[in-house]
Parts: C-alpha cells; structure tokens; sequence
C-alpha cells in the first residue's frame, strides 16, 4: 500500500478518465522478454526488447499498453514476472497484462509487479469462478477477461484457447454475456481468424458482443491501416488494440488517432 500502490491508483484514476474517449493500445505480445508477432499465434518472429517497444508506443501517444505472454500458457508456467517489472519501468501509462494466469494469487504477483489490470482467457474457461474471485478480490476495474474467438462453419464464433490451439465448443457471444455477469470489467476480443493477417477488424463479431454487453470491448486481430480502426470504433469497440501494423512501423499511434479524430471520434490528443 505504499508508493507503488498509489502510483497504480493514479494510472487507474486517468484510465478511466480516458475511457470516455477511443483508447488505442498497442499490444506486446511477448515471450522470454521480447516482442514476438505471428499470424493465428502461429510462425512468431521475434522483434525488440518488451520494455524499449512500450517506452517507444508510449512516446507516440498510446493510451495503455497490453502485454500478453504467448507462451506462458501453451508452457504452464506464469507470466514472466521480470519482464513485467521492465515495462511498468520503462511507461507510465496503464500496462495490462495476460497470459499464464490460473489463480488470484498469480495475480496479486502481477499487480505487485507493475500491472494495473490483468487479463485471464484459458483459466477463466475451464473454472468460470476464477472472474469472480478476481473481480471480488481486486476489483472490476482490475479484471480484464480476454475472449480469443474462431469463426465456425455454421457461421458463429467458438471459444479457443491456449493460443488458438483447443476449440472448446463455447459459444462466444454468449460467454461474453456470461463473463460480465461474472465480475469482468472489460473484454479484450480478439478475432483468431484475423489476428495477424492485416485483413481488417471482424466488424460481425466486434458488433455482435458490443450488443450483448455493457462493458467496454477492446477489438483486437486483423487492423491494416488507421482506416480499419475507424470501421472498428463505429461497430462497437470502446478501444482498439494492434500489434502488427504499430511493430512492422507501418503506422504510428499517432497515425491512428489522427485518422479517429478526422472521423469524428474522440481522443485523447
């Protein structure tokens, strides 16, 4: 309850104060503490130090960093915590972190660490009470609850897990609906058939979630160009998230909010 604590207060305070407008969050998906990107979680290739991408994104404008550990879970093992404590000291934005995370103890750890929010996707699947005991314990306002979705031949979308590799017959519309009755206080929805491909947000899904709940969505998987983060906000999203377009330095941040606030959608400058 010391500095640290206090200083994650204030990150939180200014959050929320953003959420009135569009956050654009670029995502550090990171595994032995550097940035990783392939396409479906498959095919990485590896890129700069965690903590250098998100001091540069923050430099460019970002609202909130996302860092995800990709193989944290695929390996049973935790989030890195070391890499965690270089990217809270490196920013001074919202860092929300994932990956790994199976108990309200893994994250105690993280947020003592430097995260802000923390996100739970395969371990909140297989024992749905984990949101509320998260939630309950460290407040909504900590509990992020990723969703990664797959497109089925019967044209819905399908729960996967651990990095895309389990199908879990879960219908992700309503596990939406299910995971704020629980205790999330945010989504972060990321489209499995996108992610990667620079093909554009899946606007359907991002629509049809946004519809079904009342907490903010974060559109993650498929932005090309700032027009697609656009498209994405006018479907739903609260935030956009990328990772390809901001690391392979095709756009900036900035690139991105201008596009938002030309289109008429607030931002913080």
């Amino acid at each position: 309850m010391g500095i640290g604590f206090a200083a994650s207060v204030d990150r939180i305070r200014k959050r929320w104060c953003a959420m009135l407008t569009t956050r654009v969050i670029p995502c550090l998906d990171v595994r032995d503490g550097r940035v990783v990107k392939g396409v479906k979680f498959q095919n990485l290739r590896i890129g700069a130090r965690a903590e250098d991408a998100a001091a540069e994104y923050e430099t460019q404008g970002a609202d909130e960093i996302a860092m995800l550990d990709v193989s944290a879970t695929t390996s049973d093992r935790s989030t890195a915590i070391e890499t965690v404590r270089r990217v809270r000291a490196a920013i001074s934005i919202p860092l929300t972190v994932g990956g790994g995370v199976r108990t309200t103890g893994d994250v105690a750890r993280l947020l003592d660490s430097g995260a802000d929010m923390v996100a739970v996707n395969s371990a909140a699947v297989a024992d749905p009470t984990l949101i509320s005991r998260v939630a309950d314990r460290f407040g909504r306002q900590c509990t992020v609850v990723s969703i990664d979705a797959a497109r089925t031949d019967a044209g819905r979308w399908e729960v996967v897990t651990r990095s895309g590799t389990q199908r879990t017959g879960i219908d992700a519309i309503e596990w939406s609906g299910r995971v704020e009755a629980l205790g999330a206080g945010e989504i972060l929805l990321t489209s499995w058939d996108r992610d990667g491909t620079q093909d554009g947000y899946d606007c359907e899904l991002l629509a049809r979630v946004s519809q079904c709940v009342t907490i903010p969505v974060i559109a993650s998987g498929g932005a090309s160009n700032p027009a697609d983060f656009v498209t994405a906000v006018r479907a739903g999203a609260n935030a956009v998230l990328a990772a390809s377009i901001f690391h392979d330095k095709l756009f900036t941040v900035g690139d991105v909010k201008r596009a938002l606030a030309e289109a008429r959608i607030a931002v913080r400058p």
